[in-house]
């Protein structure tokens, strides 16, 4: 031991170089992380933002099943048109994602004879929509498939995008300080009418009140009382959501003039009296402000947050339950107590990337005999 010890001491350390050595290895290693953090963000924004393989499977199956077999193309267009009936309204592109909306609400009905869906898609997927719903019953509703894109030329102008647009969803993180110590943030995500939603009066003409539903939600008690709501002079009933005020996104709003302790509104549940909307020109409003806010990211959004001020009815707060898609934190009891429930967020429940323990209230609405299902693997 002295003999090592003794050696030991003989030998010089140059500790500049171990010193400049561990450099070299800290700052490597700080690249790599900031690499991996890179590449980790980029493929949980690819995972959000593409289809999983298993559903664009389905919808190539149902589009190749639609044009082989022609005995499914029939049609009920007195019920569709019909304004004693209740009217849901769904923008998707997502067949398994509607399905589960319009199956869940079905399921809760007192009477889903009065019921009649209406699923507006684009044309890539209209004739899987349309061969899926057509081959599938919903107890007694209805439902009707109808292609969005025959729509948009007449109405949109050069300056907006002329496709299905779905509703627009945007992020807002507020930052604080809990204690004298200790930093929080609180994250919002509001989803609010695309341009595709202000084409609702032109391609229902014939309908006085209509009930929106997004893709990505859950019904979970009958929504029949929301035909009997008196809204007054308002045109829609939404869920305000007071946490976030239009004065605290005031840099987005610009010079408009809005009201700054007026609360945003969130789309999933929307009850909209098409009669007063068309009355109102609530379209020819949002399109103006669209091109008023046009240079601006999310004009859309923005232009539909002043559209519908003083026009919103305020639904009660227990309709819909919002946060699935993000919030890990939502109580059982709170769950099972909402009528409806939001998954708005990134992590969708038909996405690997979606929270488990939220997905079992999405997935009991998928039958998972379903040939078709089966056969491209689907199961969320």
């Amino acid at each position: 031991m002295e003999a090592t010890i003794a050696k030991s001491k003989s030998v010089t350390m140059d500790c500049h170089n171990v010193d400049k050595k561990l450099r070299q290895i800290f700052d490597l290693t700080e690249d790599e992380a900031n690499f991996h953090m890179k590449q980790s963000a980029f493929l949980y924004q690819l995972a959000v933002q593409t289809m999983p393989k298993s559903q664009h499977c389905l919808s190539m199956r149902l589009t190749v099943e639609y044009f082989r077999d022609d005995s499914f193309d029939q049609e009920l267009p007195v019920k569709y048109s019909d304004p004693t009936l209740q009217h849901y309204v769904i923008f998707s592109t997502n067949v398994i994602a509607s399905t589960v909306v319009i199956n869940s609400t079905v399921m809760h009905a007192r009477d889903s004879m009065n019921q009649v869906f209406h699923v507006l898609t684009n044309g890539q997927n209209y004739y899987a929509m349309k061969h899926w719903f057509l081959g599938n019953t919903f107890k007694d509703a209805v439902v009707e498939v109808l292609n969005i894109d025959p729509f948009i030329p007449d109405y949109y102008d050069k300056t907006t995008p002329s496709h299905l647009n779905l509703p627009t969803e945007f992020r807002v993180s507020f930052h604080g300080i809990n204690n004298a110590s200790a930093m929080h943030s609180r994250t919002q995500y509001i989803s609010i009418f695309s341009h595709s939603h202000y084409l609702l009066p032109e391609i229902f003409k014939n309908l006085e009140k209509v009930v929106v539903l997004d893709d990505d939600i859950v019904v979970q008690q009958d929504l029949s009382t929301l035909w009997s709501l008196n809204m007054g002079q308002k045109v829609m009933g939404a869920i305000q959501i007071c946490s976030v005020r239009l004065g605290q996104v005031r840099s987005y709003l610009g010079e408009s003039s809005f009201q700054k302790n007026s609360c945003t509104w969130m789309s999933g549940l929307n009850v909209i009296d098409l009669a007063r909307w068309r009355k109102l020109g609530i379209s020819e409003t949002y399109w103006k402000l669209v091109k008023e806010q046009v240079s601006k990211e999310g004009s859309a959004a923005l232009a539909s947050l002043l559209t519908f001020q003083d026009l919103i009815y305020a639904l009660d707060n227990d309709w819909v339950l919002s946060g699935l898609g993000h919030d890990y934190g939502l109580s059982t009891q709170s769950i099972k107590k909402a009528a409806v429930l939001h998954y708005n967020g990134n992590m969708k429940p038909w996405l690997e990337l979606g929270i488990p323990k939220y997905k079992v209230y999405w997935r009991k609405f998928l039958n998972p005999e379903n040939q078709f299902l089966n056969e491209c693997n689907v199961n969320p």
